[in-house]
């Protein structure tokens, strides 16, 4: 009997030992952040961890003082009833940017987001060798260093560094973001959409992934990310994304460091949807031209400083972006956002549709000093 007890008491640990972290566990790993008690305990010993961690935490930190902070301050005081809305967000070119959608619209239920890179596939950090987690760790420091320090992700630098390791694609970003942001991931699975947007366990020209996370709110909620062309061409050929949004119903909307894409004829169909389907939308001013906001259907609300484009972009200055904000007293924007990431030079345009907004509510003016 005592040798059985044995056997089974080393069989409980060795079930310990070789347990299969879940995906918050993985996530929080990814983030830098305590995992003891897990099963990755052990790997969090690792020196590359160590230093992982350390240079991650202050890289956070001050992204929390600079930016998060303070939109966490300002959204509430200045576009609550944005802040409180539980609609579906819809942020079209966001590639894995969850940090940003979650910032400005924590209450969300579901999250819309998509991009061209690609989805990955399930991170596993147990199934790397230590040299290669070393590797992995230091090469998505690496990925994120653009947003975390000008707030958005640079295109072309994306492309490489989600490519570079075993952990590929936008699902160990994802990760990080929800982690850091203070979400619990309860589950995780790839998808995909069929023509008619509907989610598909298939082969699919919409592949994707739907994470549930227990968010800060205490709510359950949804976060999707596809890899999809948002051209005319590309929706055409492939309209399962745009289905999908359209099955959501009225939602909100968000742009930022969206290339200007929306400016030309080639992206008039994603455009036309958030004109459409969005009851907010908010957008530095590469998102949705100004013109495009007619003063039947919008209630447009500006906040910091118009600068224009950067030289990348210089040919969509907006003439009328600019005398709307020369016109009217702009109210305060206290973070960066965008292009023009620096406070003081950054501009945030927020249109409240007149068409879709409830009936039992009036349209809330911004709170400005």
């Amino acid at each position: 009997m005592k040798l059985f007890i044995h056997f089974l008491a080393v069989l409980l640990v060795q079930i310990h030992v070789q347990a299969v972290p879940s995906a918050d566990e993985q996530a929080r790993f990814l983030a830098g952040l305590n995992v003891d008690g897990s099963a990755l305990e052990p790997v969090a010993r690792e020196q590359a961890w160590q230093d992982h961690a350390a240079e991650f935490h202050r890289a956070w930190s001050d992204l929390e003082e600079r930016q998060l902070a303070q939109i966490r301050t300002w959204m509430p005081n200045s576009l609550v009833s944005i802040y409180s809305d539980p609609s579906p967000l819809f942020y079209m070119f966001s590639g894995p940017d969850f940090l940003y959608a979650n910032a400005f619209y924590p209450n969300a239920s579901t999250y819309v987001l998509c991009g061209r890179e690609p989805v990955g596939m399930i991170p596993d950090v147990t199934v790397l060798s230590s040299e290669a987690r070393s590797a992995a760790l230091k090469n998505m420091r690496t990925a994120l260093n653009a947003i975390l320090s000008f707030s958005f992700f640079i295109t072309a630098d994306m492309k490489t560094d989600l490519t570079q390791t075993q952990l590929s694609g936008t699902l160990p970003i994802l990760y990080v973001f929800l982690s850091r942001m203070g979400c619990r991931i309860e589950e995780v699975k790839l998808v995909g959409l069929t023509a008619t947007g509907d989610l598909t366990e298939e082969k699919s020209k919409t592949p994707g992934v739907r994470i549930t996370f227990l968010g800060t709110t205490g709510k359950t909620q949804t976060l999707y990310y596809f890899t999809t062309d948002l051209s005319n061409w590309g929706i055409k050929a492939n309209p399962g994304f745009m289905q999908f949004c359209d099955k959501q119903g009225v939602g909100n909307g968000f742009a930022k460091a969206a290339s200007y894409l929306m400016h030309l004829n080639e992206f008039t169909t994603v455009r036309d949807f958030l004109l459409n389907k969005t009851r907010h939308m908010l957008q530095d001013d590469s998102g949705i031209p100004f013109q495009f906001f007619k003063q039947s259907d919008w209630m447009m609300s500006l906040y910091g400083h118009y600068a224009g484009p950067i030289d990348l972009f210089k040919q969509h200055e907006q003439a009328d972006l600019r005398a709307a904000f020369a016109a009217e007293k702009p109210g305060d924007l206290p973070f960066g956002v965008g292009y023009q990431w620096r406070p003081g030079v950054s501009s945030l345009v927020v249109a409240t549709s007149i068409r879709l907004a409830p009936k039992a509510e009036a349209v809330a003016e911004p709170v400005t000093d």
